[in-house]
């Protein structure tokens, strides 16, 4: 018998699995360990910039900074990095005013309790910390026409930078190819009109619109064009390990830095799929397992593992439950996973719905295959709702699949679905 922990939430979910049943455990190399601590990490990058002057230099005569970091959903370890960022400013140019602008997307506002967790309570206190509002129009301002035709409107504060630089990290990403650089501005501080534009359905059926795919991508190309226009200037985005310790970091020039980070991002996570009639994986615990709506990423390596008929596993804690009611509602509101496609695919681009890309992924995978959901009895209605199995644990899911695909069926292990490239 083997035992395979499994992220979820803040701890694991163990599954105990037959030797002779599994079929691969698929983890990516473990990046080299640095001997040196984050902090020293994060100041050599921002010490070479790559196709850039350094920050302090940047900032010299810019009286106005904007600096966008992640929201809440995102494991950027900002009380690390953030202070550095700080530093570069304030000893380049120290009368300049620095504006944090909380890169929400269309996700709900961060919470004061999540700033103090994110930033903690003398930053919140000391600085000027905004948080971005897509579905206020008032705050937005125009910013020109996307490459796929889509209007342009970001955050009017970009109006008032003479310079904006961001933070954030690096993942390779379900339908963005990676995540960071560009992405702090699209759909980081972009309206809701333009955030639907550029996930709308043609986009994300495009066989390029994958994990680890920037080439020809065409929500990749809309991301890049709205950071130019925005003016990101600089961009400091880490690498995490296995335990969200920053393992490498980039600084520099908003896409050359950035496509350097997604190279390192992607040692030994390129793995080439093991399809079996059960696939079990993750979202890679906490936060980024905090609903249904997040976790749809983390299924998308489940979805290049499992046969077509089979069962994949999902193992997500779900504290914010189903993550958006525009999301739960595509499912909710319609027979299958093959109504809820049916609807979206005629849906054209200026007519993007709320959370419409998300539903459309994870109709996707439950085409492919039926999905235990493994999370807390307090989601199991929702689940049920949205047309997938609930199970209070990993071994009594892994028991479920086994009556539906059989006996002698195999199982393929992603214990992180959103730490891999398929």
């Amino acid at each position: 018998m083997r035992e395979i922990k499994i992220p979820y939430g803040k701890g694991f979910q163990y599954l105990h699995i037959e030797e002779e049943k599994l079929h691969a455990v698929l983890c990516p190399e473990k990046l080299p360990r640095s001997i040196r601590e984050e902090d020293d990490i994060v100041e050599e990058a921002l010490a070479n910039p790559i196709a850039s002057a350094r920050l302090r230099e940047l900032v010299k005569g810019k009286n106005h900074i904007l600096l966008i970091t992640s929201d809440h959903t995102r494991p950027v370890p900002s009380r690390i990095t953030i202070p550095h960022l700080m530093k570069e400013i304030r000893e380049g140019n120290p009368q300049a005013e620095v504006i944090v602008l909380i890169a929400t997307g269309m996700h709900r506002r961060t919470t004061q309790e999540e700033l103090a967790a994110r930033f903690g309570e003398k930053f919140i206190r000391e600085e000027k910390i905004l948080i971005h509002d897509a579905y206020d129009e008032s705050s937005m301002r125009f910013f020109g026409t996307l490459p796929s035709g889509g209007e342009l409107w970001l955050n009017g504060k970009l109006a008032w930078a003479d310079l904006v630089i961001a933070e954030g990290f690096i993942e390779p990403h379900f339908f963005a190819g990676f995540s960071g650089g560009r992405k702090a501005i699209l759909p980081g501080i972009a309206a809701e009109k333009t955030v639907r534009y550029n996930h709308n359905a043609r986009f994300i059926a495009s066989p390029m619109a994958r994990q680890g795919s920037l080439t020809e991508n065409p929500i990749h190309q809309d991301m890049l064009y709205a950071a130019k226009q925005a003016g990101l200037a600089f961009i400091l985005n880490v690498i995490l390990d296995e335990e969200k310790r920053i393992c490498a970091a980039v600084a520099g020039d908003p896409e050359k830095a950035h496509l350097e980070g997604c190279r390192i991002c992607e040692t030994g996570k390129r793995l080439t799929p093991v399809p079996s009639e059960i696939a079990v994986t993750s979202n890679g615990g906490y936060p980024l397992d905090q609903n249904v709506y997040q976790s749809v990423k983390g299924m998308t390596a489940g979805e290049a593992c499992v046969k077509p008929g089979g069962v994949l596993i999902m193992n997500a804690a779900l504290g914010d439950g189903h993550g958006g009611e525009h999301f739960f509602r595509w499912f909710a509101d319609r027979a299958d996973p093959d109504a809820v496609m049916d609807d979206i695919i005629h849906v054209a681009p200026e007519e993007t719905h709320f959370d419409q890309w998300e539903a459309q992924i994870l109709a996707r995978v439950l085409q492919k295959a039926s999905c235990i959901f493994v999370t807390g009895e307090e989601n199991r209605a929702l689940i049920e709702q949205m047309h997938m199995q609930w199970a209070p644990d990993a071994d009594t899911a892994l028991s479920a699949a086994l009556s539906i695909t059989g006996p002698e069926s195999k199982v393929t292990v992603i214990p992180d679905g959103v730490g891999v490239i398929f």
